[in-house]
C-alpha cells in the first residue's frame, strides 16, 4: 500500500475527484488504482479553502510506482503498532473499584473487565437514558436535580458537550479508544477526521452500548451510588463507604481508580478531610460567547460559506494581554447551543453542546480568562478554587433573578458598560431562560476587564467575533478542575491503592485524554495483580 499525503481539493470535489488526483500524483491511470481509502481529512482555510486528505492506495508494483512518481507526498504505508490491552488475569477475591462513569472511569473499567478483574463501577448519577430525561426537564422547568444533571451521570460532563475527540497529545491508546467508540455506535467519521467530534446524540448511543459491553464482561455497575468515605489503614486504602439506593454501606477495597470529574466538590472535601494530599491548580473562568453560525462560516470560508462539502466552521483564538493575563476560546460548539450546567442549588453554570450534525442556528464557545491559585488563596487551602467558583456561580444566579436564568448581554453593551435590554440579530439558545443584564455585576473585575480588553483583539483575528450583537452568557466556571491530586510514578496518591485520574483529578482535558488516563490507571492495577508489567 502507498500513502499519499496533503492532497488538496476544492470543497466541490467528490470521491471520484479524489481518486483522480491520487492517480495523477502516482502518475498512473485511474483504472490502475486498485483501491484506496481515506486515512485523514481536514479543512485548510488559511489561504483559500481546501479539503485536505491523506489516503492509502493499493496498486500493482508499488515500489516501481513509488520510484517513478518522484513525489514527496508518497511513501510506502507502514503499519503502526497498535495498543495491546493487558492479558487475562484471575479474578481477585476483592475486586478493584472504579469511581465515576465519565470517560476515564468507563475506559478504566473496560480495561479491568477485559482483563478478567470484574470491577465494581460506582456512578453517583443515573444512566444516560434517565439522565437525558432529567436534564431536559431541568432545561424546560428550571427545577434542578443535584444528583442527575449535566455534570453527574453516565458519560460524565462530556455526555452533554460537542463530543470533541481531538487532543494535543499522542498516545497509542487514542486510536483504540476511537475504534471502541465506533464499535459501540459512534460514527466512523471519527476515525478519519483531523478534529473528530461525536456529538451529544451519537455519544449517548455509544454510552449505552459500552455499558452493555461492560455488563457482558461481568462489571458490577451501580448507578446513584456515591463514594462518601474512605477507610484508610496505615496509609493504605482498606475499604470505602458508598451511599446509594440501598442506603449507606461499606465494602472492602484495596485498589480504587478515582475519576471524580471536575464538579465533585463534596468528594474533594471528603478526600481533604481524610488527608489525601491535594493541591490547588490554575484554571479559567469567563462566559459563553454566541454568534450566528452563518456569520462565522462567512468569516472562515469566504465565498464557500454554506457549501455542503464543508463542515460548520469553528475557531480557536487566544491573546496575551498587557497586564499578564491571557484570554482564549475553549470548547467551541459549532451549530450548537449554550446549556445550563448547574449541579448545585442556587448557582448558575453554563456550558456548550452540539449534536453530531452541528446544524443549529448558532455557534458558541467559552471565552475564558486564566485564573491562578494566587487569585483565590490556593496557596493556603487546596479547595479555595472551589470557593472562588461558587462565588461566581452564586453571583450569576442572583443577577439572573433565580430559576437558573442566566445573565446575558450583547457584546456592544458589555464594552460600553451598560445593561442589555434584549437581543439583536443573535438570539440566545440558553434554557430555561436568560435575564438581560450587565455582566460586570457578576464577574470579578479582573475577569470582566480582561474580557473587555480581549474582545477587540480577538475580533481582529476573526472577523465578527466582537460583533455588537454577539451574546455573552455567564458564567462559565467549570472549564477544568480547580484541584489536582498528586500521584507517584505508579499512579497512586498519598494513600496507597488510590489511583486518581482523569479531568477531575487534574490530569486530562477532554474525552480522549481522560479515557486514556483512565486506561493507564487500570494498567497499573493490572500490573499490581500480575506482579509485573502489563503492557
Amino acid at each position: 500500500m502507498l500513502r499519499i499525503e496533503n492532497i488538496k481539493l476544492s470543497p466541490e470535489a467528490d470521491m471520484s475527484a479524489l481518486a483522480a488526483e491520487a492517480a495523477r500524483i502516482l502518475k498512473i491511470r485511474e483504472k490502475e488504482l486498485l483501491s484506496f481509502r481515506i486515512l485523514r481529512r481536514s479543512v485548510d482555510a488559511r489561504d483559500g479553502v481546501f479539503r485536505v486528505y491523506t489516503v492509502e492506495a493499493s496498486v500493482k508494483e508499488e515500489r516501481a510506482v513509488l520510484k517513478r512518481c518522484h513525489s514527496k507526498k508518497v511513501s510506502l504505508s507502514e503499519a503502526k503498532p497498535g495498543y495491546t490491552p493487558p492479558a487475562l488475569l484471575p479474578a481477585p477475591e476483592i475486586p478493584p473499584v472504579v469511581v465515576g462513569a465519565g470517560p476515564a472511569g468507563l475506559f478504566a473499567a473496560l480495561i479491568l473487565a477485559q482483563s478478567g478483574l470484574r470491577p465494581i463501577l460506582l456512578e453517583r448519577g443515573r444512566s444516560v437514558e434517565a439522565r437525558k430525561a432529567d436534564v431536559e426537564s431541568f432545561w424546560r422547568t428550571g427545577v434542578l436535580d443535584p444528583s442527575s444533571n449535566v455534570q453527574f451521570g453516565e458519560g460524565g460532563a462530556g455526555a452533554f458537550s460537542d463530543g470533541k475527540l481531538n487532543t494535543g497529545t499522542k498516545d497509542v491508546r487514542h486510536r483504540w479508544i476511537l475504534e471502541t467508540l465506533v464499535s459501540c455506535g459512534a460514527p466512523e467519521d471519527i476515525l478519519m477526521d483531523a478534529k473528530p467530534h461525536v456529538g451529544t446524540d451519537m455519544l449517548h448511543i455509544a454510552l449505552v452500548n459500552l455499558r452493555k459491553r461492560l455488563l457482558e464482561l461481568s462489571t458490577d455497575i451501580r448507578f446513584e451510588s456515591q463514594l462518601t468515605d474512605l477507610n484508610i489503614q496505615e496509609g493504605c486504602l482498606a475499604g470505602i463507604t458508598v451511599t446509594g439506593p440501598r442506603g449507606t454501606y461499606s465494602i472492602p477495597c484495596r485498589r480504587m481508580v478515582l475519576c471524580p470529574g471536575h464538579s465533585a466538590r463534596d468528594t474533594f472535601a471528603m478526600l481533604h478531610e481524610r488527608t489525601v494530599t491535594m493541591e490547588a491548580k490554575p484554571f479559567a473562568v469567563g462566559v459563553r460567547i454566541e454568534h450566528r453560525q452563518k456569520e462565522i462560516d462567512a468569516a472562515q470560508y469566504k465565498q464557500y460559506a454554506g457549501h455542503l462539502g464543508l463542515p460548520a466552521a469553528s475557531y480557536k483564538l487566544s491573546c496575551h494581554l498587557p497586564g499578564g493575563r491571557s484570554a482564549f476560546s475553549f470548547c467551541v460548539c459549532p451549530g450548537g447551543e449554550v446549556v445550563a450546567a448547574a449541579s448545585e442549588a442556587g448557582r448558575v453554570v453554563t456550558n456548550g453542546m452540539s449534536e453530531f450534525a452541528r446544524d443549529k442556528e448558532n455557534i458558541n464557545g467559552a471565552l475564558l480568562v486564566n485564573v491562578t491559585p494566587e487569585d483565590f488563596g490556593g496557596d493556603r487551602n487546596p479547595l479555595a478554587g472551589i470557593a472562588f467558583q461558587r462565588r461566581l456561580e452564586e453571583a450569576a444566579f442572583s443577577l439572573g433573578g433565580g430559576g437558573y436564568a442566566a445573565p446575558c448581554q450583547r457584546v456592544e453593551d458589555f464594552l460600553a458598560g451598560r445593561p442589555s435590554t434584549g437581543p439583536g440579530s443573535v438570539h440566545p439558545s440558553y434554557r430555561p431562560a436568560v435575564a438581560w443584564a450587565d455582566l460586570h455585576q457578576c464577574l470579578p473585575p479582573f475577569v470582566a476587564d480582561s474580557l473587555a480588553e480581549a474582545l477587540p483583539i480577538l475580533g481582529r483575528k476573526l472577523q465578527g467575533y466582537d460583533s455588537p450583537d454577539a451574546l455573552l452568557t455567564a458564567v462559565e466556571s467549570r472549564s477544568s478542575s480547580p484541584v489536582r491530586i498528586p500521584r507517584d510514578a505508579d499512579g497512586q496518591s498519598s494513600v496507597r491503592g488510590l489511583y486518581p485520574c482523569g479531568e477531575g483529578a487534574g490530569y486530562a482535558g477532554g474525552i480522549l485524554s481522560a479515557a486514556a488516563d483512565g486506561m493507564r490507571a487500570a494498567e497499573q492495577i493490572c500490573s499490581f495483580f500480575k506482579g509485573g508489567s502489563c503492557l
